[in-house]
């Protein structure tokens, strides 16, 4: 049962007439697990703990960067450097200490996405990269869990609802991921600030349909948002026989395209024999205002033109923030230079 002081959190939905006292006990009861604390994961958390989801988990291994404040609004600049799971679920309790939250500091892996979905009724994802939403689409296959879908992109955003009730798959709606180079990440390409504050309200909303039993749910639907026009359609499409999954695939990065680095080397390694390598940053020129170790800087997206400029009397480290764009620039350079070796800064500068 509800307690007085729940009662008077949930006052505007008790009295709602759709959701009332047992669509409240519903949330109450609920477990979700959101995958992702950044853009998406913000609001999608904000909302779900206000709405009174009784066991939130949060997953996330990064730590809140000065750059996400432009959309994160969850954190403040006091939070920089800090864990955003963590930080989110100090935050949250504050909001309605009636939630509880499960703090996972790590990646989502082959390796623990079984158990983790095992755990929780639906499953959000709030993930920017499509090996994580292949794996979390086969993940959710396999534990029969519904998943609520988002994405931006610059200016524009779409949502969805997967494997709900038998309903079509992520899978079913993009077989095959797209190359490397045609899908950039905000980092390279930027996104409006207040995009993910909308998609990822979207996302709650429909995980609080779902989990009371209400509205219908955007199952075999893709609703895509416009926020230049404030235009939004909502396309239909069917179940196919990619929704089978039997097992977890052993690389979702390879699959996507990303092939690791010929060699990597951590940080530690780096400082330990820095003399011995040219360091090259492909990040963005105001990541490297920010912060750098060193070394040339030429943005990935210049690399193409510029790939001559780079300094080879050394093997060369590429970096980062992640990883993920410097193993993109190697593969580009081991087309050019067949005598050179380039080693990529293993989870970059973080």
């Amino acid at each position: 049962m509800l307690t007085n002081e729940e009662q008077k959190q949930y006052n505007r939905h008790l009295i709602l007439d759709k959701i009332g006292e047992e669509g409240q006990l519903k949330l109450k009861q609920a477990k979700v697990l959101v995958i992702g604390a950044g853009g998406l994961g913000c609001p999608v958390l904000q909302y779900l703990t206000a709405a009174g989801v009784g066991t939130i988990g949060i997953i996330d291994d990064d730590v809140v960067d000065q750059s996400n404040l432009q959309r994160q609004v969850l954190y403040t600049i006091d939070d920089i450097g800090k864990s955003k799971a963590q930080t989110a679920a100090n935050r949250l309790s504050k909001l309605n200490p009636f939630v509880q939250f499960h703090v996972y500091q790590e990646k989502l892996t082959n390796q623990n996405a079984i158990s983790l979905f095992d755990k929780y009724d639906v499953i959000v994802d709030g993930s920017d990269n499509f090996a994580t939403r292949y794996l979390t689409n086969d993940a959710v296959v396999l534990t029969q869990k519904p998943l609520v879908y988002g994405a931006i992109f610059k200016f524009e955003g779409q949502v969805s609802v997967f494997n709900y009730q038998g309903s079509a798959t992520y899978r079913c709606l993009y077989p095959t991921p797209p190359k490397p180079e045609e899908s950039p990440n905000c980092s390279e390409i930027g996104v409006i600030g207040v995009l993910p504050g909308i998609i990822g309200s979207l996302q709650a909303n429909e995980t609080i349909k779902i989990i009371c039993g209400i509205g219908e749910v955007l199952a075999n639907k893709l609703l895509m948002y416009d926020t230049l026009s404030m235009r939004q359609m909502v396309l239909k499409f069917e179940k196919t026989d990619k929704a089978e999954v039997t097992e977890l695939n052993h690389d979702y990065e390879f699959f996507c395209g990303i092939k690791a680095a010929t060699r990597e080397i951590t940080l530690e390694e780096l400082q330990d024999n820095k003399s011995a390598y040219n360091l090259l940053d492909v990040r963005e020129d105001w990541e490297r205002e920010q912060h750098h170790i060193g070394g040339q800087h030429i943005p990935l997206g210049e690399l193409a033109q510029r790939y001559q400029e780079i300094a080879t009397d050394k093997p060369v480290v590429v970096y980062c923030k992640s990883g993920v764009r410097s193993r993109r620039a190697i593969e580009f350079l081991e087309e050019h230079y067949n005598t050179i070796t380039f080693l990529n800064l293993k989870k970059g500068l973080g």
